[in-house]
């Protein structure tokens, strides 16, 4: 196949991160794939893509045009899969990723979550970490560590320093899948997700409650570690890669 993505923004997203893994699952393949970007070069991953840059997207024509990466195929790189953790360290790190300028990710939910936590005596560390610089209604007295628009390879040395996760958003999250492969169990409320400690949505006093819980019990945090393993093989670039060529090819 030959395959052209359209990213107007190749900045950290969501959407940039998942067309560049994409991309790259098909060249894996053998596939003749390209990038056309309004945008500047990447510099916070490797792209084994050809990129075209241009001042609008009017005149890129393939034999497989991709204006937005498809939902259901995101991938996690295989850097981030951990067969194994470290010993936990002491107090716990917990990570909170995302924007706050972004309402989806339910950022308050989390920060809700770990005050109330604290509040019943659970002593750990918060790191954050945003493509962005925070907003100044953040709390960030109650943060330990606060990284900002780290590279693919940052991301990766961040989750495996890290022990568990709050992932309070509703939608799918790359950063909550990429967690899960690297062994951290998750206080989450995504709905349809049945390997984390789960609370209904907007709540920040049931989503502290699954934290106070995952923190109390190490032998959940293993139970849940190992479920999230076998769950994260379902993102492996050559398993996605195989789904997303079939389906370029049908659509």
């Amino acid at each position: 196949m030959n395959v052209t993505y359209l990213l107007e923004d190749p900045a950290i997203t969501g959407r940039a991160r998942t067309a560049l893994a994409q991309a790259d699952a098909l060249v894996a393949r053998g596939h003749r794939v390209r990038i056309a970007t309004t945008g500047a070069p990447v510099t916070w991953r490797t792209s084994r893509a050809e990129w075209l840059y241009v001042d609008d997207f009017t005149a890129v024509e393939d034999e497989i045009v991709v204006p937005q990466p498809p939902a259901g195929f995101e991938i996690v790189d295989a850097e981030v899969y951990r067969a194994r953790v470290a010993r936990e360290n002491q107090p716990v790190r917990v990570l909170l990723c995302g924007a706050s300028q972004d309402e989806a990710k339910h950022l308050d939910d989390g920060y809700g979550a770990a005050a109330h936590a604290r509040w019943f005596h659970q002593r750990f560390d918060l790191i954050r970490v945003s493509p962005w610089a925070p907003t100044r209604d953040e709390p960030l007295d109650a943060v330990q560590e606060f990284h900002v628009g780290l590279t693919t390879a940052e991301m990766t040395r961040l989750m495996h320093s890290c022990d568990a996760i709050i992932a309070p958003e509703e939608r799918f999250s790359l950063s909550t899948a990429e967690a899960l492969a690297a062994g951290l169990p998750a206080a989450m409320t995504h709905r349809d997700w049945d390997y984390g400690l789960s609370a209904p949505i907007d709540n920040a006093v049931e989503l502290g409650e699954r934290l106070i819980e995952l923190l109390s019990d190490a032998e959940l945090r293993d139970r849940l570690r190992k479920r999230g393993w076998a769950v994260a093989e379902r993102w492996r670039a050559a398993t996605v890669a195989a789904r997303l060529e079939e389906w370029l090819t049908s659509s």
